[in-house]
């Protein structure tokens, strides 16, 4: 596992594997096919409807105008009066009417001032009916044969433009599509507001949890409803216990510390002791070095030990303004000669997502490394905000670019003549590594000579 990684980016809310996705894709399908199924259900049914009612008019029409035809022994016709429905008055209606005699003459609509109907229609006394040529179009036309009293055959016709239908069926259906997309709309909108109000516990969650990640917050807080209450507190209850955990292994990691100095420092001690003594100076000497290896070991083993254990820990954060107090008072004591100046950059206050005491380490670190090679002032300088960052510069001699490369391995020294071990570097990079930062070295930009040191997150 690398121990620098920053945590995971939370997956988009419309990612493909995304619960909230998945819903109003349900959400969008349903309104489709509801939609879908009032469409097709009621334009059936209401052209069923009107099909039915305008060949029912026109059954009871051609009915109508059998009722009062006349047909006298020359095979002349007549009407005793005109039809009840008055649109077969008027010119090029759509609404005709045809009497024709085998042999004789033909009666037409007064609304039928061109054209004429197929008489085929009407082939027998009972009522048939098909779709014909008519004046103004196609046109649907109902017929029946009547014989009259001297053998002689009337065929009646009576006809209704085809167009006045589809005028009616096209009417309604595009009323009916402005009625079924507002539906939609609303369908849709109420759907997405149901999935984002059902959602918004959840989302609440994922707010909290990136507190955390954050370290602007120690658990998730607020109540929720009862479905999401329990992983809630399952969580708050894992958070818990995890800082218990932390906590017992930092005291245990102290423990052994304790109980390794204490033995190792009587070997030194001994090992001291027979180097004053003589005749075992190379034997004393092996042993001195080997118990400063072993200190060096230790040192820096509890502090791999407790930055692994702060690894994943939510909820630690600090203030870095009031974490460096007490630091640079200790510094002034530390390192007399030298001036500590602290700036302080940005709106808000200067906040790490790191345990107060690990960030107190790293800060004791780097700024103390600052005083030993400074030659008058040391500057630490905290810009507050989003992406926190503190910046370290003395003006000592700064570093080569060699130098900064090996800076951080273990032992690293440059100078014997100062003090120090050569683990607090890479102490320092493994407590940032394990919150998601970085440390970076490099020489001051205005010029001068000196090393800035830089505790900002990764990536």
């Amino acid at each position: 596992m690398n121990e620098g990684a920053a945590p995971p980016a939370p997956a988009s809310a419309h990612a493909p594997r995304s619960l909230r996705l998945r819903m109003l894709a349900a959400v969008l399908a349903w309104v489709a096919l509801c939609i879908a199924g009032i469409w097709f259900s009621a334009t059936g049914v209401f052209t069923r409807y009107v099909e039915q009612q305008f060949h029912d008019e026109l059954a009871v029409h051609i009915q109508e105008l059998d009722g009062l035809a006349t047909l006298d022994r020359e095979g002349r016709v007549a009407l005793a009066r005109p039809l009840s429905d008055p649109r077969y008055l008027v010119p090029l209606s759509g609404f005709y009417w045809q009497i024709s005699v085998d042999g004789g003459a033909t009666l037409r609509s007064p609304s039928m001032t061109r054209g004429a109907l197929d008489p085929g229609v009407a082939a027998s006394g009972e009522v048939a009916h098909r779709v014909v040529p008519g004046p103004t179009g196609p046109a649907i036309a109902y017929g029946l044969a009547r014989r009259g009293a001297s053998g002689q055959v009337a065929r009646l016709v009576i006809a209704t433009d085809q167009r006045l239908l589809d005028e009616t069926l096209g009417g309604f259906t595009r009323e009916l599509a402005l009625w079924l997309s507002g539906l939609a709309l609303a369908l849709l909108a109420t759907g997405f507001a149901v999935v984002a109000f059902g959602f918004h516990p959840l989302k609440r969650i994922g707010r909290e949890i990136a507190q955390l990640r954050g370290g602007r917050a120690s658990r998730l807080e607020g109540r929720y409803p009862a479905e999401v209450a329990p992983l809630v507190d399952d969580l708050n209850a894992y958070i818990a216990k995890n800082a218990a955990i932390v906590g017992k292994g930092r005291a245990e990691a102290g423990a052994l510390a304790h109980a390794l100095r204490t033995p190792l420092a009587v070997i030194t001690d001994e090992a001291e002791r027979l180097a004053r003594e003589g005749g075992m100076a190379d034997s004393a000497a092996l042993l001195l070095d080997q118990a400063r290896i072993m200190g060096q070991q230790i040192d820096y083993r509890l502090a791999r030990a407790r930055s692994a254990s702060a690894r994943g820990v939510a909820g630690s954060i600090s203030r870095v303004d009031e974490t460096l107090g007490p630091i640079l008072s200790a510094m002034a004591r530390l390192h007399p000669v030298i001036r500590f100046e602290y700036e302080e950059l940005g709106d808000a206050a200067p906040v790490m997502p790191v345990d107060p005491v690990d960030l107190s380490e790293m800060l004791s670190i780097l700024v103390d490394n600052a005083g030993k090679w400074a030659r008058s002032t040391v500057t630490i300088t905290v810009h507050g905000g989003e992406a926190p960052l503190v910046e370290v510069m003395d003006d000592g001699p700064g570093m080569t670019a060699a130098q900064i490369a090996g800076a951080f391995e273990l032992g690293s020294r440059f100078d014997e003549s100062k003090p120090g071990s050569g683990l607090g570097l890479a102490i320092a990079q493994d407590l940032a590594a394990s919150y998601g930062l970085r440390i970076d070295l490099a020489a001051r930009g205005d010029g001068a000579s000196g090393l800035v040191v830089r505790l900002a997150p990764a990536g």
